[in-house]
């Protein structure tokens, strides 16, 4: 398998299979767009290098990413057991704003990567959690124990982990169905002349740049991100964006779309921007429904020092 697969395939995936017999409706798709629509959680590339290293096969053979299905065909999908990592726990400090026995909600900093990765196997907030929690969840594998959803590494903010399968099913199946409570405060170029507004633009991995994600005609996942203006300043606005759908990189991808990057963001957003180490984005505000109790529960945290300081510069430019 490719050094890109390896790390980009989800470890919960365990080494197990997933067959599909192609109804008429479906004859005359590409084979990677209908596996990626299928199975959740692989992007079209991720479906296209299990297609090149024989990981798909139609009636027992290999095919080709743009092999045309066929009503009656059969679809075999071998998915991979990712190699076992051994993740080392570390004595790293943690903003807790909540725990008990089953979840954990914290604050991660701006600068932290989630979990392990090629590159950063040390100084995640999985390591931190290791060495805080006694128990995580194993339903994400070794590389990500009880981690239901991500932030990027420079966005900041709040984010919840189970500390047992069940805790982790329940938080997995109010994502799903959109029902958890995600707010962000961000600072975006120009001037955002809509009070509210909502984008509704599916996104999928950049035709081009592949390691970015981009707002895409065909082949992306449902993407929906609504955004309030909380201040207007001569060059840049504050907003509030609540997540319904949550894509990798989905505000920012999003805002770029509407002509606003996010200032600060070293992919999306132009080189020249505001004095800010990563994107100008906070998890606020997050909400669910408790696993156990079924009592809905939501957070709130400040924003981080370095966009205080920059609201208070943008405010004195208006003077």
């Amino acid at each position: 398998m490719s050094d890109l697969l390896d790390r980009e395939l989800d470890e919960h995936l365990a080494a197990e299979s997933i067959s599909f017999l192609i109804q008429e409706e479906a004859a005359g798709e590409r084979i990677d767009r209908f596996l990626a629509e299928r199975i959740g959680d692989l992007s079209r590339s991720q479906i296209q290098g299990l297609i090149e290293n024989g990981f798909v096969l139609v009636h027992d053979k290999q095919v080709k990413s743009n092999y045309k299905l066929r009503a009656g065909d059969e679809v075999l999908v071998s998915l991979p057991e990712p190699e076992p990592t051994e993740v080392q726990p570390e004595n790293i400090p943690l903003d807790i704003v909540y725990e008990d026995q089953d979840v954990i909600v914290v604050n991660k900093p701006r600068g932290m990567v989630v979990h392990p990765a090629a590159g950063h196997m040390r100084g995640t907030l999985v390591n931190a959690l290791l060495y805080h929690c006694k128990d995580l969840s194993g339903i994400n594998g070794v590389l990500r124990p009880g981690i239901v959803h991500r932030i990027d590494k420079d966005t900041s903010g709040l984010l919840v982990a189970a500390k047992n399968d069940q805790a982790h099913q329940s938080l997995a199946e109010q994502l799903k169905k959109h029902t958890v409570t995600r707010k962000y405060i961000a600072i975006v170029h120009g001037v955002v002349n809509h009070d509210l507004g909502t984008i509704d633009a599916p996104i999928g991995r950049h035709p081009v740049h592949r390691l970015k994600m981009a707002v895409v005609k065909s082949g992306g996942r449902h993407a929906v991100t609504h955004f309030a203006v909380l201040e207007r300043f001569k060059r840049y606005t504050l907003l509030e964006c609540r997540l319904e759908t949550g894509r990798t990189h989905q505000i920012r991808v999003h805002m770029e779309f509407i002509g606003h990057p996010l200032a600060g963001d070293p992919v999306y957003g132009p080189k020249r921007t505001l004095d800010i180490d990563g994107q100008a984005l906070h998890a606020q505000v997050l909400g669910f429904d408790h696993p156990r109790t079924g009592e809905y529960m939501e957070f709130r945290t400040n924003i981080p020092d370095d966009m205080a300081r920059l609201i208070e510069e943008l405010r004195k430019e208006e003077d």
